[in-house]
């Protein structure tokens, strides 16, 4: 029997860590080899984003700067070829380009079958994205949401049919999380040895609400002066991160958060801490979150997106109103003052995941959903109709 081969359509790549891009990562590492041949495009402008070896797949580069002009055209006729000479069965899409150009391109290449993944709840969507998305819905054969409040933003927002819209939990690995060593460094911070360490997993541009961090630091350091913030993640937006240091400076917080840009050892640093905060204004479903969960840590999280499906309120951790941090601060003071309350915490939101967010659980479901869409494209009647005709046109343009 041929193999699946499934190419991965995704806007950007950043690297193979976080967000989407890790369950990408996920994706072509765990799906079974013996049934699935998987390759990645990327319409990323920029060559040095990720090291070619960083998936265990083919990577192709298909840069563009628009959707709409003569390179983008060219670039159309490169995809397409793609697809049809490699003979492509499924094509996966990551964002918007790949969503709207992408997809378009797939379909129009007769790939059987065409899969939107939604990661967030589209708040960075222009008016002419909202539009684009309600014409495109017919392109998907189906489309697949990181949590269950993104499946229903995603049916409302872009007219999409309910039983089209599947809901595909990220997915952790457990084993791994548990063989990294605890890390030592986090509480040395000027000489000093911090009494509880509060970490943020994000990179900083205004949607992570790093503003509102500072200021919930502050309220906090006010009750336990040895409190110390420490923020994972690269700078994404200068100006912002502007901003958010003076704030701290106005705030006389700065020695009690600490920027530590894009780090590598995230899960050996989330071990060394007392508490995961994810202050963010909007949120799909946080992977940086249920990696803390599986390392046993409580949660502060605004009540956004798939948050609360994540954190049980009171349970394994406190939920908030998007940007209250006097909430936000108490949540955390009650957490990190009680630690017989933060280590039960800890246990629920760790069986949470076990029971529900595993990468096997994920991989497990999507190579059920590609079968089932495969076999049922398979037993369509094949005949000529308006795409075969339009690749005609294609080919002759090329």
């Amino acid at each position: 029997m041929d193999r699946i081969h499934i190419l991965f359509l995704i806007d950007v790549l950043y690297g193979t860590q976080g967000g989407a891009e890790g369950v990408l990562w996920k994706m072509t590492n765990l799906l079974p080899k013996e049934r699935y041949r998987c390759s990645i495009a990327t319409f990323a402008t920029y060559a040095d984003l990720v090291a070619s070896d960083s998936f265990p797949c083919k990577v192709h580069r298909f840069p563009i700067k628009r959707t709409y002009d003569l390179p983008a055209l060219r670039t159309a006729f490169r995809l397409s070829k793609l697809i049809r000479s490699e003979g492509v069965s499924i094509v996966h899409t990551f964002f918007a380009a790949s969503d709207l150009f992408g997809g378009l391109i797939a379909r129009l290449s007769g790939c059987p079958v065409v899969i939107s993944s939604r990661r967030d709840m589209g708040y960075q969507r222009t008016a002419l994205h909202r539009v684009a998305y309600r014409l495109a819905g017919g392109l998907f054969d189906q489309v697949h949401a990181v949590g269950e409040q993104v499946r229903l933003q995603h049916i409302r927002q872009d007219g999409l049919e309910p039983g089209k819209v599947i809901t595909l939990h990220n997915g952790v690995d457990l084993d791994a999380i548990d063989r990294v060593v605890k890390g030592s460094q986090l509480r040395q911070t000027a000489g000093d040895t911090a009494s509880h360490v509060v970490i943020c997993v994000a990179n900083i541009r205004p949607v992570k609400a790093m503003d509102v961090l500072v200021e919930t630091a502050d309220r906090v350091r006010r009750v336990l002066p040895g409190v110390r913030f420490a923020v994972a993640g690269a700078i994404q937006d200068e100006e912002y991160m502007r901003r958010v240091t003076d704030l701290a400076g106005r705030l006389n917080v700065a020695r009690h958060v600490d920027f530590l840009g894009q780090r590598a050892d995230v899960v050996s640093m989330l071990k060394e801490s007392d508490l995961f905060f994810l202050p963010s204004r909007s949120e799909g479903l946080s992977n940086a979150m249920l990696e803390a969960m599986a390392c046993r840590l409580p949660c502060v999280a605004t009540d956004v997106g798939g948050n609360k499906e994540l954190v049980a309120d009171g349970r394994s951790g406190y939920v908030f109103p998007d940007g209250d941090s006097v909430t936000a601060a108490q949540g955390i003071i009650r957490i990190l003052t009680d630690r017989a309350a933060a280590a039960s915490m800890g246990r629920a939101g760790r069986r949470l995941v076990e029971e529900h967010f595993t990468v096997q659980a994920m991989i497990h479901k999507l190579t059920g959903l590609y079968e089932d869409l495969v076999a049922r494209n398979s037993a369509c009647v094949q005949h000529r109709g308006p795409e075969e005709e339009i690749r005609d046109l294609m080919d002759t343009a090329r």
